[in-house]
């Protein structure tokens, strides 16, 4: 009787602690670097107070490049008409992070980029599968994400984008 109460109550925290984690929508405070190897809290990614899109990726997943790549053809285009900023954060583990800038540059991504290589943002966002794609209000709160990539994923971005400029009149 004692081990079914202690797993009952075990199973309510362990519940309230994951509401609580839900609740907790801002950007949280980790470390990643920059690719000249400078290191970044996440807690201070800013854009004067417009949206912020964070796209989690690797440069072995093809849905993330194809996803990447498509916004980068429309990017100028966000940022003229609501101030976006993309920031893309590479899952690459220290093997792989070399290849980051040479796919940047092919590509010529003009998003900042960063590198979680131990993938302690990837878990602080509880990101579990890529690409994941978060849009961060001006206040650093998350308002929306979505996993996976299909085209015409980037049109529902971009709407939410500009709902969100509308909302706080920017």
């Amino acid at each position: 009787m004692n081990k079914l109460l202690l797993g009952i109550l075990a199973g309510l925290l362990i519940l309230n602690v994951n509401l609580q984690a839900q609740d907790n929508k801002t950007l949280p405070a980790s470390e990643v670097e920059d690719l000249e190897g400078k290191k970044v809290n996440t807690a201070e990614f800013t854009n004067d107070g417009k949206p912020i899109v964070i796209s989690f990726w690797a440069t072995w997943c093809k849905p993330c490049i194809k996803e990447l790549k498509t916004i980068h053809d429309m990017y100028p285009d966000w940022q003229d008409e609501t101030g976006v900023k993309v920031i893309a954060i590479s899952i690459d583990d220290a093997r792989n992070a070399g290849q980051v800038p040479t796919l940047v540059n092919a590509f010529g991504w003009d998003y900042e980029v960063f590198l979680d290589k131990n993938s302690d943002f990837k878990r602080a966002m509880n990101v579990v599968n890529i690409p994941h794609t978060f849009l961060i209000d001006g206040d650093g709160n998350i308002v929306y994400q979505h996993t996976s990539y299909a085209p015409g994923d980037e049109e529902e971005l971009y709407d939410k984008i500009l709902e969100l400029v509308e909302e706080t009149g920017e």
